[in-house]
């Protein structure tokens, strides 16, 4: 933990762990360990005897899956606005040529 940095606990399926976290950043931190804790739930289900290990990777790799299309997404919109945005570079470029004759 920096300096700045103070402890907070947070539970994820009934264990308690403690993180250092800016002071600015803990609602944040709070709102994604609830999150956390509610897709380790739903993984682990009734089977209250699944290994903790594997309820939190099968956690984390749905939460990257999830990021991994998101990015695409914001890709494909970049992407879709930039030629947007050429689109009417060049058109504006064509208005100015033909008007400066």
């Amino acid at each position: 933990m920096s300096t700045t940095s103070e402890a907070v606990s947070i539970r994820l399926l009934d264990r308690e762990y403690t993180v250092g976290c800016e002071p600015n950043e803990r609602e944040d931190l709070l709102a994604a360990a609830r999150m956390l804790d509610g897709k380790m739930r739903e993984i682990r289900g009734g089977n209250r005897m699944a290994a903790l290990d594997r309820v939190a990777v099968l956690a984390a790799l749905n939460f990257a899956h999830e990021l991994q299309q998101l990015r695409g997404e914001s890709g494909g919109r970049e992407r879709e606005l930039a030629r947007t945005l050429d689109d009417l570079h060049r058109k504006l470029d064509s208005l100015f040529d033909a008007a400066s004759r």
